[in-house]
């Protein structure tokens, strides 16, 4: 089997690499588009969707669409981006025009819209006007979940993720990518409401949870893999990740989230898939949905699929 080039669904480069702050935990910084790059390189990866980062709750800096455009631009043949339109832009307000910043990015090329980091309640009327926006003007949103509101980044539901129930049944237009810890989580029903379990990486045999229940129930949620989270709910349970990929293997994408030269978890997320493959766990035929193909049809991009 040829070697297939990979699209990578969740990515991040600075255009401004001399002056974005290190991490204060790592003090590492976010790579630039070049250094992202050689990382595509060396695991086979084509293209990327550059996501940036508007909120303030914003993990270090915050990242523009323009400045995310401009990283874009200068490799076409390699990246794709969505906008950062937080929901409070404009007039902070539930019946806010958000079609005016979302049509005027999307005339640029933005495929969609994300990552959504905004520290607001899931079903906040301010993150429910974004999505009717986005879902009228066809722009898939990557949102990252946060187990409680002033904690972290991200758009917040408790367990179970009612509230993201409630904006997939009411938009159902909407092409919602479900992406970090407390998403990834509710793949086993055993998940305890504990904030190092919900914002972790819980370990053991999965019972099929929440998450695959709402996959069952609602077409438009997708699965973003990328970052450590994805990459453990499958790893956890390698058995259950082959039965969870052979059901809905049409809305599962594959993704990186390299934040700094110091990641791993890419190239042994790399690894784990590739064995799957090889020992017959998945289909060569869904291998090529997860990797490139699904991220061909939902971006729109004018490549051949695997």
């Amino acid at each position: 089997m040829s070697v297939i080039k990979k699209i990578d669904i969740h990515a991040h480069a600075t255009a401004f690499p001399e002056s974005f702050p290190p991490h204060w935990i790592t003090n590492q910084r976010m790579l630039s588009g070049p250094e992202l790059l050689e990382i595509y390189d060396r695991l086979d990866i084509e293209m990327g969707l550059l996501l940036p980062i508007s909120a303030v709750e914003g993990n270090c800096s915050n990242m523009s669409s323009e400045a995310t455009k401009h990283v874009a631009d200068a490799n076409p043949d390699r990246f794709v981006w969505f906008c950062g339109v937080d929901p409070r832009t404009g007039m902070h307000a539930p019946d806010g025009d958000l079609s005016w910043f979302l049509q005027h990015y999307k005339k640029l090329g933005a495929r969609g819209v994300g990552e959504l980091t905004a520290n607001l309640y899931a079903d906040d009327p301010l993150v429910d006007n974004l999505f009717g926006h986005c879902a009228a003007l066809d722009m898939p949103v990557t949102i990252h979940i946060s187990p409680k509101l002033r904690y972290n980044y991200g758009i917040v539901d408790e367990i179970g993720l009612p509230r993201l129930e409630k904006m997939l049944k009411k938009h159902p237009a909407l092409k919602i990518l479900g992406h970090s810890q407390p998403f990834w989580a509710e793949m086993s029903a055993d998940l305890q409401d504990v904030l190092e379990q919900r914002n972790g990486y819980p370990q053991g045999k999965v019972t099929p949870g929440r998450l695959v229940e709402l996959m069952r129930e609602y077409g438009n949620l997708y699965c973003d893999l990328s970052a450590g989270s994805g990459m453990n709910a499958l790893r956890r349970d390698p058995e259950h990740a082959a039965r969870f990929i052979e059901e809905f293997s049409d809305r599962i994408l594959y993704g990186c989230d390299i934040c700094a030269a110091g990641n791993t978890h890419q190239y042994e997320f790399d690894a784990f898939l590739k064995k799957m493959l090889a020992d017959g766990m998945i289909s060569a035929e869904n291998y090529a949905k997860i990797v490139r193909n699904n991220a061909i049809e939902l971006l729109k991009l004018d490549l051949e699929k695997a």
